[in-house]
């Protein structure tokens, strides 16, 4: 079983904005990857972005200055 950690969970309403971030983090070389909403928290779409918890700053900029349409930032076990 994997261990479980610290992660920043980023939200989406729709599945474009998922894909948005997805291509956004990419573009400016931040971590993580898109994973299913865990059942903590609730999403409208889904899919979230998860990233290490020491990058929630660097993410939460990154939304606001590509208005991306993401739904909520939380820090999460999973």
């Amino acid at each position: 079983m994997r261990e479980r950690t610290e992660r920043c969970v980023v939200t989406f309403r729709t599945t474009a904005g998922a894909m948005a971030m997805e291509g956004a983090c990419r573009e400016a070389g931040l971590p993580g990857r898109l994973i299913p909403v865990p059942r903590a928290v609730t999403a409208g779409c889904g899919m979230c972005w998860a990233a290490p918890p020491e990058a929630r700053r660097a993410l939460e900029e990154l939304v606001v200055k590509k208005h991306l349409d993401a739904d909520g930032i939380y820090a999460i076990i999973i």
